[in-house]
């Protein structure tokens, strides 16, 4: 059977999915939690595809010219704003964790944490 391919996109809200279970295709063992994923698993998947590309061009713009049909331009476009979409899911995910260790600590309440984790949603 064919494998789909993942998406980190909740296809009946569109909000980010997190892993919540891994199995094991050899014995069967399934695991479910929360698990934690790399700010490479919070690209989309046109993301994901474009860095794939870079990365086996040899991180080379000429390369991945050449063997893609892009040009230049339109390559360091797409890279521009794959570092910077990047930067964006780090630092969002550093002001949540400010915000949560806020409120552990005391210094806001669940309401005004709840508050602020979704301005940054």
């Amino acid at each position: 059977m064919a494998r789909k391919e993942l998406s980190n996109q909740c296809p009946c809200c569109g909000l980010k999915m997190q892993i919540a279970a891994m199995g094991c295709t050899a014995c069967g063992v399934k695991v479910e939690g929360p698990f934690s994923d790399s700010v490479f698993g919070r690209l989309s998947a046109d993301d994901q595809q474009f860095l794939l590309e870079y990365l086996l061009s040899g991180f080379s713009i000429k390369a991945l010219e050449e063997s893609g049909g892009l040009g230049y331009a339109a390559i360091r476009t797409r890279l521009d704003k794959l570092i910077a979409n990047t930067k964006a899911l780090i630092r969002s995910e550093e002001q949540k964790k400010a915000i949560l260790d806020k409120l552990r600590a005391g210094d806001i309440t669940v309401a005004e944490a709840k508050k602020r984790l979704e301005k940054l949603t």
